[in-house]
């Protein structure tokens, strides 16, 4: 599935979850699949505990969050500044 069409799984709507990005159809944020992964949560456990999502799901949810790391800049602390 190419990028364009993981990306029109994703649903950003200002009277859904206060406008915050979810999966198309559901009030599943794309932020709880990312922090998910993140902490080592399998696709299979997260497919488990959230039976509506499906494995396209997941990674369009890592298709967005890819693309909102092109459009802006998180603050994390540089070995190389110390900061």
């Amino acid at each position: 599935m190419e990028r364009e069409e993981l990306l029109k799984r994703i649903s950003v709507d200002p009277n859904v979850c206060f406008g915050k990005p979810c999966i198309r159809g559901t009030r599943i944020w794309v932020s709880l699949i990312v922090d998910n992964l993140s902490e080592g949560v399998s696709e299979d456990e997260i497919v488990a505990a959230y039976p509506s999502l499906c494995r396209e799901d997941i990674r369009a949810a890592l298709a967005y969050a890819a693309e909102m790391t092109r459009e802006r800049v998180i603050p994390v602390h540089s070995e190389v500044t110390g900061s």
